[in-house]
């Protein structure tokens, strides 16, 4: 009978041992469903889409390339309206809104950042701060403050809408000043006697930057002393552009930020950027 050497069965025992162990690590790894630890990297255009079951009409969350080449995101509900959107759009390097709940209008826009003044919000729309003086009603016809106030600004136009009544005609005039700058008359108008005129303004806060004071005064004078003037504040709010026409200058020394890159966040910066710094790779799927 031939001598089996010793070293050789306890070679033959260590492959055993480790082949139990390399298939036990076969049955515990993680399944084709889940990533650990990974970067999952989409390049070169293309989307992740996540379509509910059955539904073939929209995704509730898709990201990615979108047709004019720029990167957006869109997140549906379940009913498939739209909840949250940053729109892949070069012009404005994507404008993002949340939307309404509400079935009865759900093109509804609840909060997003102005499309034609990226450096302003856009919705909701905040009141100005407008205060009556002493003079809201006077016979001076000198130009009196009847309404003043200074306020932030969030949005990138206002709109003030005043009623005023003149027994012998008079005038009334708004004017602005932005932080560091001049007064300027933004609107005037004439009031004709006897009837009350009413009127609206919606003026770009020029020169004024998110979160900087504007200041604002309402003026007026009659036409005829000793006969009143009454000028009295309706609304007074700030709302975003309509048109491109409507975005404010900017402030002094500060130039509009459209078309410049946006300050990169740590996941968002590529993997070559991070390994220079000595960090951990990101884990993003965005072109830069």
């Amino acid at each position: 009978m031939a001598v089996v050497r010793r070293d050789l069965l306890d070679r033959i025992r260590d492959l055993e041992r480790q082949v139990r162990e390399l298939s036990g690590r076969s049955q515990t790894r993680p399944p084709l469903d889940q990533i650990r630890d990974g970067v999952v990297r989409i390049s070169d255009g293309g989307q992740l889409v996540v379509v509910p079951p059955g539904e073939d009409e929209f995704a509730t969350f898709t990201v990615g390339e979108w047709p004019d080449g720029a990167y957006g995101m869109v997140t549906r509900r379940m009913d498939g309206t739209l909840a949250l959107t940053v729109e892949g759009e070069s012009e404005d390097r994507g404008t993002w809104r949340l939307w309404s709940r509400d079935l009865a209008e759900p093109d509804r826009i609840l909060v997003m950042d102005d499309r034609h003044s990226p450096r302003h919000l856009g919705r909701p729309w905040l009141p100005l701060q407008l205060h009556p003086t002493a003079a809201q009603s006077t016979t001076t016809t000198a130009w009196a403050h009847a309404w003043v106030g200074t306020t932030p600004v969030h949005n990138a136009v206002a709109v003030i809408r005043l009623s005023s009544y003149a027994e012998a005609g008079g005038r009334v005039r708004v004017r602005m000043r932005p932080k560091g700058g001049e007064a300027t008359v933004v609107d005037e108008w004439t009031v004709p006697a006897g009837k009350w005129t009413e009127h609206t303004l919606a003026q770009p806060l020029n020169g004024a930057g998110f979160l900087d004071d504007v200041a604002l005064q309402v003026e007026h004078h009659s036409s005829k002393r000793r006969t009143a003037i009454e000028t009295r504040l309706l609304a007074a709010y700030s709302r975003n552009t309509f048109t491109a026409a409507e975005a404010p200058t900017p402030p002094t020394g500060r130039e509009s930020d459209t078309g410049k890159a946006d300050s990169p966040l740590p996941v968002e910066t590529n993997e070559d950027e991070q390994d220079d710094k000595g960090g951990k790779p990101a884990a993003n799927t965005a072109k830069n």
